[in-house]
């Protein structure tokens, strides 16, 4: 009498060997196609906002300190720290939403408005300033970026997206904003690859830090 009992065990030690490695290929991809994005170089840059209006309230504080002490008086400490952390934290608060909501980044490939960046290739057409007294369709147009209108102090330039959707985009410095973003505008559109690399980031802080030192002597609110 033969004992033959099947061994259940066998089929199933003979499925696994291949599995793991098929997955791999799929999860290199993104870093890959992460890689391959090149903004280019910054042709435009408006911070949005001066840091230096972060020190106006300890600037002030520190005025009334001194005519405290110099004078007869007893020096209020109490309200005075109460003060500085008043006007320090308005302050701060109101130049971090304007160096976020209004800032401006224009690249050869990419124009940054606030927080929302559109690729230069959406952008169908860029229209010319309008120097007559009927308003133009696009003067009523949606700012782009994150906020509804075009920011104060700042003036609009009309576009017209791929979608069909009028459209303005804007800058303080509007003349030199338009310059830079038609000439990209227009190299985008006849397919010129980005001219810059890596080299060109030492030369993209520098046109930052102007940007910045320019900032200083103006009003950073919206």
């Amino acid at each position: 009498m033969t004992d033959e009992t099947p061994d259940p065990a066998n089929p199933c030690d003979e499925v696994d060997p291949v599995e793991p490695e098929a997955a791999e290929p799929d999860e290199v991809e993104p870093e890959a196609a992460e890689a391959e994005v090149d903004p280019g170089e910054v042709l435009f840059y408006e911070p949005g906002g001066s840091r230096w209006v972060v020190l106006i309230g300890p600037v002030l504080v520190l005025a009334v300190l001194i005519m405290e002490i110099a004078g007869p008086g007893q020096v209020h400490w109490p309200v005075l720290i109460i003060f500085l952390v008043i006007l320090f934290g308005f302050s701060l608060v109101q130049v971090s939403a304007a160096r976020r909501h209004v800032s401006v980044e224009l690249t050869e490939t990419t124009l940054r408005q606030g927080a929302v960046t559109t690729p230069l290739a959406d952008i169908e057409k860029i229209y010319p300033p309008n120097n007559s007294a009927t308003p133009e369709d696009w003067e009523s147009a949606r700012a782009l970026g994150e906020l509804h209108g075009v920011p104060r102090r700042r003036k609009g330039v009309g576009v017209r997206l791929t979608s069909g959707d009028l459209a303005q985009a804007w800058a303080r410095d509007v003349e030199v904003f338009r310059s830079e973003l038609t000439q990209a505008h227009a190299a985008v559109r006849m397919g010129l690859p980005p001219s810059a690399k890596k080299p060109s980031i030492g030369k993209d802080e520098s046109r930052k830090a102007d940007a910045e030192e320019s900032e200083e002597g103006q009003d950073t609110t919206e």
